[in-house]
């Protein structure tokens, strides 16, 4: 049979629970493997971005302890990347969270699930374009040697229209493939951790000189995160933190995509995790020694340069040649995101699409690129119109939309994990490797998350928390974070009215043979 070809699919011997009700749908088949299915992972989380944009707000919270946060938001990441590879194994298929969770707790909760990803990464392909966009504007400005041209990003209609731009390249590019910037994105995650590398061991080598007056000594004591002030400052950093982490699973939804779809995604997937911890554990501590987690002068949470503390941190770290490496590195890295970034969003879509959750025509694949490409379109646009009103509102309304991404990210991550160890409830006694991987590191990971999610939850409440504004009383992240899930709510009942199968269980069901792509 072709690689096309459908077919009836039984459990593979070994793997437990069989999927059950899933749909060919199209795509590409084997045209990723596990190398490309992991730079599609980091190349997701977008490191180098990651780092520039949250190493200072971290610092802010839970000051030394930094590199503590970054291994406290690792653990639960890489419990839910258990839980995410065994439900993989046992169903490959693009919708992941949304189809898992479909299947494990039924259409409502898992439409709520597919709807917690759609909404956390059009956020965050939002906010990647910004980025995207203001260092463009910044190293035109290193290149030219001018400041005026740096400053053009500080027109709004022009930032906005470059913003627009941007998104609208990487829609293209999405479009078109994965395959068709394979080379490109290797070049570009390779990139960010080389660059990474040199600034790394630049900063260590500076460390306690002259010109770094605020460098602090190592100490054992910064991955201790029992040593951070409050259990407040704990949980805003671990909140952050696991933003940093957010897209790893990117490699689980281009699984029909994937050679050994049932087995390579969850192996990239952790392959990818580790790439990350790594990194940010070296860089935080790196930064740390070099500068410090201060608020004055070069110190990492200094309010003027903590949102961006790679701008702040070039010349004085790698000096005036190799610091503009930096700027190249934090636009690669929010490039490359933005055009991977979209892989989730689309599939997940088409997914819902195909089963009858969202209207039919995002089940539509190219015939000739064999992508999502009604799905892919219609995210570009929902990310330029959010992205333009967000920044025409306020800035700080685009901030706190930020902020509430976090929300989102442990919602669905805990749902997935706890569906993990519903789905498979009945293999849990089979042996100890079952009782681990499908029961118990899920659920503990899953538990995290949810206990985030509460906790970020009660925070947001609180006016103070994000930008400081509020509406009626109420802080803005809240109000944000709260008013997107409900609208996922509102959407739901409209889609319960126009397609009743699905919501009564018919049409994704573990009762039905499994009809899935041929590997």
């Amino acid at each position: 049979m072709t690689q096309l070809d459908v077919r009836l699919e039984a459990p593979e011997p070994g793997d437990g629970a069989s999927a059950e009700g899933m749909r060919a749908k199209g795509l590409n088949g084997n045209s990723v493997g596990l190398m490309g299915s992991a730079v599609i992972g980091v190349s997701t989380v977008a490191p180098v971005y990651c780092l520039t944009s949250t190493l200072g707000s971290t610092a802010g919270e839970v000051g030394l302890q930094m590199p503590a946060v970054f291994l406290a938001g690792f653990l639960p990441m890489l419990l839910v990347a258990f839980a995410y590879r065994e439900l993989n194994k046992a169903m490959p298929d693009c919708g992941t969270s949304f189809t898992w969770t479909v299947q494990a707790f039924g259409p409502r909760l898992g439409w709520m699930c597919g709807w917690g990803l759609v909404i956390a990464t059009i956020i965050v392909l939002s906010n990647l374009a910004g980025v995207a966009t203001s260092y463009f504007w910044l190293l035109a400005g290193e290149i030219t040697g001018s400041a005026a041209v740096a400053e053009v990003d500080g027109n709004k209609f022009v930032h906005i229209v470059t913003c627009l731009a941007l998104i609208a390249v990487a829609t293209v590019i999405s479009y078109r493939g994965m395959t068709a910037t394979k080379g490109l994105q290797y070049a570009l995650v390779a990139l960010q951790l080389l660059v990474l590398a040199v600034f790394v061991a630049m900063a260590f080598s500076k460390a306690g000189s002259a010109g770094l007056p605020t460098s602090t000594d190592f100490s054992w004591s910064w991955l201790n995160p029992f040593a951070v002030q409050s259990f407040a400052a704990f949980t805003a950093g671990l909140s952050l933190s696991i933003f940093m982490y957010w897209g790893w699973d990117a490699c689980l939804t281009a699984n029909e995509e994937t050679s050994g779809s049932s087995r390579t995604p969850g192996r990239a997937a952790l392959v990818a995790m580790i790439v990350l911890v790594g990194s940010y554990l070296a860089t935080g501590v790196a930064a740390q020694m070099a500068v410090g987690s201060g608020d004055q002068g070069l110190g990492l949470a200094n309010p003027d340069t903590s949102d961006n503390v790679f701008a702040a941190l070039a010349g004085p770290v790698m000096g005036p040649g190799l610091g503009v490496l930096l700027f190249v590195a934090v636009l690669a890295s929010a490039a490359a995101s933005l055009q991977t970034t979209f892989i989730p969003v689309a599939r997940t879509v088409l997914a819902m699409s195909t089963y009858e959750a969202l209207p039919a025509s995002y089940a539509r694949v190219h015939p000739r690129f064999r992508t999502p490409g009604r799905a892919t379109v219609t995210a570009g646009i929902a990310t330029g119109v959010f992205y333009t009103v967000m920044t025409l509102v306020s800035e700080h309304v685009l901030v706190d939309t930020i902020y509430a991404l976090g929300l989102m990210i442990c919602f669905y991550y805990a749902l997935t994990a706890f569906a993990c160890a519903w789905y498979f409830r009945a293999d849990l006694l089979r042996s100890g490797r079952d009782l681990m991987f499908k029961g118990l590191f899920p659920v503990v990971g899953g538990g995290l998350l949810a206990a985030v999610f509460g906790k970020t939850l009660a925070d947001m409440w609180d006016p103070a928390y994000g930008s400081g504004s509020s509406v009626l009383g109420v802080g803005s992240v809240f109000v944000i974070g709260v008013g997107l899930l409900a609208l996922g709510v509102v959407i739901m009942c409209v889609m319960r009215r126009r397609s009743p199968a699905f919501f009564r269980g018919e049409v994704l069901t573990r009762s039905t043979p499994a009809l899935i792509a041929e590997d």
